[in-house]
């Protein structure tokens, strides 16, 4: 090895260098190249700034030329200098396996690793990050991954893998059959006749895993997205017949809060501040006043999402007016004390409980079961006394904008708040409202019975 790197560096110092802008010789390579050309005629030399002529004298010119021969003779040792370095470098690097054995990260900062790597994989829906977040059984979610990579297959343009789909959704069929006892035992006994009904309508029911083969048979993607869509709600229903509660117990000091044991929706109603209209999405007519519908996770964050169903119930938001911020919309109650001050919640993804009073390092690989970066996520703001804590009653919809994200798609602010839902309805509302609209009702609609307040444990 070292006999053949000493004749690869000789061989190279031989070579002419390759020269880049402005005729300057290349630090990198040494170049295979054609003979350099004519060497330029020197420029006269000048007088010196002082205004004192120098007097002519014999003696000064092989001063000179002396000179002008050491410049040359070191600037030649320099360039076969950079020219064995360069040699050297690439005969190490074509030797040694990559990655390097002795790696070592700082090489390539962590703080960029997750945010700006394009193969982030986050929930870019709220459908998606609320259905992911149930706690259900093994074969369930099985199931679920299956059918979800369909969701990715379908994004690719022109020849999409049907022959890949066929394979998902066969596998599905597969781990349905032989894990259903296991499904249905996983259900509450007052709730395994539902379960079973909707079991049977995913396995052959319309809408369910047969008529999605028979689309992706027939190669129509429009069909195929349908079918998948009606599947993994079903799927979505059967898990959360499977997680009647929290799957794991919180910390005793944390008692003293509310908490919400499973899912909850509110439907909050907001007018104009002005007496301007909204227009919907869908064709309806303009109105003075919108509804939004949120979903409660309390699967992953039991006590934000407990404080502000309490707070819903209590008509806390009632009457209270809108403001609106880069790429968000806040409720403008922030000096108001309703509510409890609910430390910082965040369940990391593949964990099994939240993490209080933290943030996560998303810099790290870090990533929240109910990510931020999904429009229309909705999140309590910081406290003003301590970011160790949520504002006992503030909140905000965020309205996410790949534009000003890594390019994984992850927001900047990822990781910092208690994200606690989705709005799943209205959408198309959200970026309509200006500052001085307000929230003309808030109302519980579904989900009370999982809601447990102190008093009540």
């Amino acid at each position: 090895m070292a006999s053949s790197l000493r004749a690869f560096v000789i061989t190279c110092n031989q070579l002419p260098l390759s020269r880049g802008p402005r005729g300057r010789p290349s630090p990198l390579l040494p170049a295979i190249v054609p003979p350099p050309a004519p060497p330029r005629k020197r420029a006269r030399a000048r007088a010196p700034r002082s205004g004192v002529r120098a007097a002519a004298s014999p003696h000064h010119c092989p001063n000179a030329r002396s000179q002008e021969l050491l410049n040359l003779l070191h600037h030649g040792l320099r360039r076969r200098f950079d020219s064995a370095v360069a040699a050297i470098l690439i005969v190490a690097q074509i030797s040694l396996p990559l990655p390097f054995a002795n790696w070592n990260p700082w090489l390539i900062p962590s703080a960029n690793a997750v945010l700006y790597s394009p193969e982030t994989k986050i929930p870019r829906t709220g459908e998606l990050a609320l259905r992911r977040a149930i706690p259900a059984n093994a074969n369930m979610k099985a199931i679920q991954d299956s059918l979800e990579d369909i969701s990715y297959l379908l994004r690719i343009p022109q020849r999409k893998p049907y022959g890949s789909m066929e394979g998902d959704v066969k596998k599905a069929l597969k781990i349905a059959a032989e894990g259903k006892e296991s499904i249905l035992g996983s259900i509450p006994e007052q709730l395994r006749e539902k379960g079973s009904v909707l079991y049977a309508s995913l396995v052959n029911g319309k809408g369910g895993l047969q008529n999605l083969l028979e689309a992706i048979k027939e190669k129509d993607p429009d069909k195929v997205s349908i079918g998948l869509a009606s599947s993994l709600n079903t799927v979505a229903e059967l898990e959360l017949l499977q997680a009647p509660g929290l799957s794991f117990l919180l910390p005793e000091q944390y008692l003293k809060y509310p908490r919400l044991t499973g899912r909850a929706v509110v439907e909050v109603t907001i007018e104009r501040g002005d007496g301007s209209t909204f227009f919907p999405s869908a064709g309806g007519e303009p109105k003075s006043f919108a509804s939004i519908q949120v979903v409660l996770d309390g699967y992953s964050a039991p006590l934000t999402a407990g404080n502000f169903a309490k707070l819903v119930t209590d008509g806390a938001y009632d009457g209270v007016r809108l403001k609106c911020a880069n790429q968000a919309v806040l409720s403008d109650n922030e000096i108001e004390k309703y509510g409890y001050s609910v430390p910082l919640e965040i369940m990391p993804s593949g964990q099994f409980e939240p993490l209080y009073k933290t943030t996560l390092n998303v810099q790290d690989g870090e990533l929240p079961v109910l990510p931020l970066s999904v429009y229309g996520a909705v999140a309590m703001a910081h406290s003003m006394d301590s970011d160790e804590y949520s504002s006992p009653s503030q909140f905000f919809f965020y309205l996410y904008d790949k534009r000003n994200a890594g390019l994984g798609g992850l927001s900047f602010d990822e990781g910092q708040f208690s994200v606690f839902g989705y709005t799943t309805v209205g959408r198309e509302i959200l970026p309509q409202i200006k500052t001085g609209d307000f929230i003309s009702s808030a109302k519980l609609v579904q989900g009370r019975d999982r809601l447990i307040l102190p008093d009540e444990s």
